[in-house]
């Protein structure tokens, strides 16, 4: 061949003053851009980076082996076949196909080293992202949908995946044909080189020019599709409703109108996403033209041999081949670079209820509950609970009585702190809450809610969710306790038999003996009770009032009940109004003051307007 030596070249709030579900984060500590991005990215991979330059030694392996041989291909026109050398013929094939397999099983390895780098750093992506939403406070989850988040969680950590087990070592490799084919054609032929590349500033231009538009999008189809998340998560929940009040076209019209956004920015993402390809394309074969013109001209003044121009074309058509394939990945990676982004926000998003240096961890208990002047509101400038004081002495049953909105379950909110108050104090035994660890002054309380939560496991794990390391006979004492044991017993395959999704495959009545059991089993100190029978029909309360009872013997509860009739024994009763307490005492003081408890009363006993 004709050799030259190289040359030198927020949301809204919803009812009650709570905040509702919105799609915006908070201000977080990291930028959004892609050097940020990709640095956070490298992090994970750090503890992998014997393995990584494992991978992409034999990406470059795979690389050089595939750009020897378009040269052995030239080499064996102009020096064996030109003159009939079958046996030097033959050699170059077997080099050619050794090289061929090489670079395949090279390909291979990396490939299998890099998914196991990728499902490494994936599984520490996704459990410290998991890890971290457990810290945060509730006033996060009401202001971002559920349905969202899991998109984060799932769709986007699959993008980031991708982009490591696949997308890098792709890019290397295409990037490393790219430098290997340059310098073999410049070692080829210097002009034939220059011509070639004719079109090269202007694809960098144009992959640059669309790639930043292309990342744009794409994170914004990405928030889309969270959203839509979102909205099918909503409405799943929610179909009865929807059935109920026959608002299934109402549903379908919303659906339809987030859906045709998602598609119109999809549309946009992928037009973008679609551009380069065919440019890389147009500008590739224009490089064969101008190829085949130069080479052809220099051929016949015999500045070039055949094989020469045979090699150049071949290397021509490498060279456009890694440059088409990184248009593909560049878009890959710009979408797996927003979703990115969009797990970050969540790992930065900082927890507003943290545990001071030295705060204090709570043993046993005597369940004394003292609130001193709090104030509380979930927006600024709207406030739920007014200079609220209570107390509750040991093993005091305290009621918690007044009109919806008023301001009663925001109190045991803020005592098992899942909301942090703006000012005053709330005290148990003496202790300030914000001095105690969250997770110690939680173990000590026990919530049943009027609506009860259980997850898809056997009723035994679900009883068992209030204490892990709880024995069998445990939780089976514990469902007895609750009046829960006769209806276990009953059931396809008693304490194994698998829940739904919520407990669904239960009724109502069922699934609160199922909380009241997991309190039972968590034995607490402080009990709260939030409208814990109001869902189900008398003869079912009866049952629940006897298991809540036995439940509540030597503790301090807080009961929150609309129905009177279930706290007219209650130790004290707090009657709230507007984040206020108007009324205190017991039952019959209250209907002696002839006061709003009164008039509640009055209302649902004898008919009368309050």
């Amino acid at each position: 061949m004709n050799k030259q030596k190289p040359q030198k070249a927020t949301g809204m709030p919803g009812p009650g003053g709570r905040p509702g579900h919105g799609s915006s984060f908070g201000k977080i500590e990291k930028a959004h851009d892609v050097r940020t991005t990709l640095q956070r990215l490298l992090a994970i991979l750090k503890p992998y980076w014997l393995a990584l330059i494992a991978a992409f030694i034999l990406v470059g392996i795979s690389s050089v082996l595939g750009v020897l041989s378009p040269y052995l291909m030239g080499t064996a026109i102009d020096d064996f076949i030109t003159v009939g050398d079958m046996a030097g013929l033959w050699g170059i094939v077997l080099l050619m196909l050794a090289a061929y397999v090489g670079s395949w099983i090279a390909r291979i390895g990396q490939g299998i080293i890099m998914t196991w780098v990728s499902q490494k750093a994936m599984y520490t992506l996704r459990r410290n992202m998991f890890e971290h939403l457990q810290t945060l406070s509730l006033s996060f989850f009401d202001r971002h949908p559920h349905g969202e988040l899991m998109s984060r969680l799932t769709n986007d950590l699959d993008a980031i995946s991708r982009i490591l087990s696949q997308n890098v070592t792709e890019l290397f490799s295409g990037l490393i044909s790219l430098i290997g084919i340059l310098a073999m054609m410049f070692f080829i032929n210097f002009w034939l080189t220059l011509g070639s590349m004719f079109f090269l500033p202007l694809m960098m231009v144009m992959v640059g020019f669309v790639g930043k538009r292309t990342r744009k999008s794409f994170r914004e189809y990405q928030m889309r599709i969270g959203k839509l998340n979102g909205q099918l998560e909503e409405m799943f929940s929610g179909q009865r409703v929807i059935l109920a009040f026959g608002q299934e076209a109402r549903a379908l019209a919303d659906f339809d109108a987030s859906n045709k956004k998602v598609r119109q920015v999809g549309i946009r993402a992928q037009s973008y996403a679609m551009l380069i390809p065919p440019l890389m394309g147009i500008l590739s074969n224009a490089n064969v033209a101008i190829l085949a013109g130069l080479g052809g001209w220099m051929a016949l003044r015999g500045l070039v041999t055949v094989g020469t121009i045979a090699a150049f074309y071949n290397y021509s058509r490498n060279f456009a081949a890694p440059l088409r394939h990184i248009g593909n990945l560049y878009n890959q990676i710009q979408s797996a670079l927003a979703g990115a982004e969009r797990v970050f926000e969540v790992i930065d998003e900082r927890p507003e209820l943290t545990d001071i240096p030295n705060a204090v961890t709570l043993g046993e208990i005597d369940g004394e509950v003292v609130f001193d002047n709090v104030n509380f509101s979930y927006l600024p400038g709207v406030p739920v609970i007014k200079d609220m004081g209570l107390h509750a002495s040991p093993g005091q049953s305290v009621a918690l009585v007044g009109p919806t909105g008023a301001g009663k379950t925001t109190i045991v909110n803020l005592l098992t702190r899942f909301y942090d108050i703006n000012s005053g104090s709330i005290a148990i035994d003496g202790h300030n809450t914000r001095d105690v660890h969250k997770a110690s002054l939680r173990r000590k309380l026990g919530i049943v809610l009027q609506d009860t939560f259980l997850f898809s496991e056997s009723v035994r794990e679900n009883i068992r969710y209030g204490r892990l390391d709880a024995t069998d006979e445990e939780c089976i004492a514990a469902a007895k306790l609750a009046n829960a044991d006769q209806f276990i017993l009953r059931l396809p395959q008693g304490y194994d038999t698998q829940l739904s999704e919520r407990g669904s495959n239960l009724s109502q009545g069922q699934r609160q003996l199922l909380a009241i059991a997991r309190a039972v089993l968590a034995d607490p100190g402080i009990l709260i009770l939030d409208e814990a029978t109001s869902s189900v029909d008398t003869r079912t309360e009866v049952r629940i009032q006897g298991a809540l009872l036995r439940l509540m013997q030597g503790r301090t509860s807080f009961i929150i009940a609309h129905r009177l009739s279930t706290i007219q024994h209650a130790d004290k009763i707090l009657v709230i109004r507007e984040g206020q307490i108007i009324e205190r005492g017991t039952h019959k003081e209250l209907l002696a003051q002839g006061g709003f408890y009164h008039n509640l009363y009055m209302s649902q006993f004898k008919g009368k307007a309050p």
